[in-house]
């Protein structure tokens, strides 16, 4: 029997690898796993994206809308992410700039164009353009400015100045990008509108601006509107110890004017930090004008006194009328005219002091006076309007119609507005004296008259205020304004402010009609109320003590100087709640938190009471824009 070889290997010893396959040569294909992929596309489907392709665009669109049918909606929803995005062109990048600047002439919101400058460089380029900040500024209107100066008293209810200074050219914007990154972003629910941009001591002069562009003044005047609406700083004043009764108030671009019935006139800055009080009168003072630094004035000493408001001096004292001055108008720097209880009109040369004419034609007492040009027209309780020649001295028309006596009147050169103790309003033509409408709807004296290019608003003791169109003579709104007497009364292009024996300062917008806000605290009374397109000053009693809150709807200051404030008064200053009111120096931090000083040192900084301004008060009102809506 044959041996058996022996086993050179161990049985746990592993086996030889096997012999490699040799290399494909160029010849052979490398093997493909595709036709054993699951996923392969099927030749079915292949061959239908390659038939797609050939059709012609109605047969593609026949065969799209029969595989869309096919479909459900999440089908549907997948198709509109995939086709959605691929759909999108961003037209600012083909367009030329005419075109896009033409396009951008179409977006009426301020806060849109804004929001589109964070959208690419591209965009942001264009929107920065000072061609569409100028089309802007045209569509809010902001072309004209308000009343430079304006002046209420119970014997004036229009302002002294209708005039509407326009504001200049503004360059092109060279460089757009760097305009947008120093701007805020606009909001008209803006916290910042109420930051205070100074403490209690009067502000310095704003450093002026190199170049203003459309930009620039869009967003001013975007913010002062913003402020009128929701916002403002508040500083209020007792300007007497006991109560006075305020007959004038007139807000100038450099003073505040107030006459009380007390002989005294007290001179504010804008800022309402009193300068000096005109002594000279002996008894009540009820009618004031300014021109400039001049103030003529005239009460019931029948007296009538010129002042230099710059230096307090009393420059005339102006006699002849033989009863209460009770109106007073100024047709031009060296000119004034007075109406008196004695029935007379007297025109003064201020210069030299002396009466140029007397106008004597009226059956009872002069109460309200208007001027344009050498015209003026003066309304008596004789129910009678008369127009007089100021240079001549000749009375030229009486306007006769009214059944009781003339309270208030208006004159812009075209028509004469009276209106009256018999509830009504008379429109008249100055140079044939026809009545060209009567405008009825008050049920008690008509106090209040202004009018303003083709607008009439009116105020009575009936607590309305109406609107009139004195192109049609037709009503345009009816606002029951207050519950009693409306005491004071102006508008301007955007805003009507209303003041009433009720306590109440209410802001009207002029357009529509509706309640913008009401301003300020309800008080006992509200005696006058005027302001500008910043500004605004009201006269009030309260407590029954006479108060002055000037109310500033500037802009907040620039950033760096709100940061320089906001680190000097933190060294001393603690945080207390917004609206709080204060006594003494204050600032405002970026935290929308107001910095006061210590109550140990709060006597040290305290305003020193005197004859006349017995104590001074600070309130604060802030706006409501977050900081996170802030882009710089």
């Amino acid at each position: 029997m044959p041996q058996a070889l022996p086993n050179p290997l161990l049985p746990s010893a592993p086996a030889s690898p096997p012999t490699p396959a040799p290399s494909p040569t160029p010849l052979q294909r490398s093997p493909t796993w595709q036709e054993g992929d699951d996923d392969a596309e099927d030749p079915i489907l292949r061959n239908a994206r390659f038939i797609f392709g050939s059709l012609d665009m109605a047969s593609k669109e026949a065969w799209l809308t029969s595989l869309v049918d096919m479909c459900d909606n999440q089908t549907l929803g997948f198709l509109h992410r995939l086709v959605g995005p691929r759909l999108k062109k961003d037209p600012f990048k083909i367009l030329p700039d005419e075109l896009c600047l033409r396009v951008l002439e179409y977006v009426d919101d301020p806060k849109t164009f804004v929001r589109a400058s964070s959208v690419s460089k591209r965009w942001r380029e264009l929107v920065s353009d000072d061609q569409a900040w100028k089309t802007l500024c045209e569509k809010h209107e902001y072309r004209r400015m308000s009343t430079e100066s304006i002046g209420s008293s119970f014997t004036n209810n229009t302002p002294t100045s209708t005039t509407h200074p326009q504001w200049g050219t503004f360059p092109r914007s060279v460089s757009p990008s760097r305009v947008m990154d120093s701007m805020t972003s606009i909001d008209e629910n803006s916290d910042n509108i109420g930051h205070l941009s100074g403490a209690l001591p009067p502000r310095k002069a704003k450093r002026p601006r190199p170049k203003s562009t459309h930009r620039s003044h869009f967003k001013h005047r975007y913010m002062v509107e913003s402020a009128w609406r929701k916002g403002g700083r508040m500083k209020a004043k007792h300007i007497t110890p006991d109560q006075g009764v305020v007959t004038s108030l007139h807000l100038t671009k450099k003073y505040i004017i107030v006459a009380l019935d007390n002989a005294k006139i007290h001179v504010f800055d804008t800022q309402g930090e009193h300068l000096r009080t005109l002594q000279g009168h002996m008894m009540g003072v009820w009618a004031t004008v300014p021109w400039e630094d001049t103030l003529v004035s005239g009460g019931c000493d029948r007296d009538v006194r010129v002042w230099n408001m710059a230096t307090g001096a009393s420059v005339h004292t102006l006699r002849g009328h033989t009863s209460t001055v009770r109106c007073l108008k100024m047709a031009n720097s060296r000119t004034a005219i007075s109406g008196s209880r004695d029935t007379t009109l007297r025109v003064w040369d201020l210069v030299s002091g002396t009466c140029a004419n007397v106008l004597i034609g009226h059956q009872a007492s002069v109460r309200c006076l208007a001027i344009h040009d050498d015209m003026v027209v003066s309304g008596s309780y004789d129910t009678t309007a008369k127009i007089w020649s100021i240079t001549s001295g000749q009375c030229l028309r009486t306007l006769q119609g009214h059944f009781s006596q003339i309270y208030a009147i208006a004159f812009d050169g075209l028509k004469v507005a009276t209106g009256s103790l018999d509830t009504s309003v008379r429109i008249w033509n100055p140079y044939d004296g026809n009545c060209l409408a009567i405008l009825q709807g008050h049920t008690s004296l008509v106090g209040q008259l202004q009018m303003r290019n083709s607008t009439l608003v009116t105020g009575g003791s009936d607590g309305s205020v109406r609107v009139w169109s004195l192109n049609t003579y037709a009503p345009i709104h009816r606002l029951a304004a207050h519950d009693n007497s409306v005491t004071s009364l102006q508008f301007d292009d955007l805003r009507i402010v209303s003041g009433g024996s009720d306590g109440r300062v209410k802001i009207w917008d002029l357009e529509t009609g509706t309640l913008t806000r009401e301003l300020s605290q309800p008080a006992e009374a509200v005696w006058r109320v005027a302001f500008e397109s910043e500004r605004c000053v009201v006269m009030a009693s309260r407590a029954t003590r006479t108060i002055m809150e000037v109310w500033d709807f500037t802009p907040p200051a620039d950033e760096d100087e709100r940061s320089g404030r906001r680190a000097s008064a933190a060294t001393t200053g603690r945080i207390i709640p917004p609206n709080e009111v204060l006594t003494g120096a204050t600032t405002v931090a970026a935290d929308q938190t107001v910095l006061g000083f210590d109550d140990d040192n709060m006597d040290d900084i305290a305003p020193k009471e005197s004859e006349d301004m017995m104590d001074t008060k600070i309130e604060y009102v802030d706006g409501d824009m977050t900081q996170d809506e802030q882009v710089t």
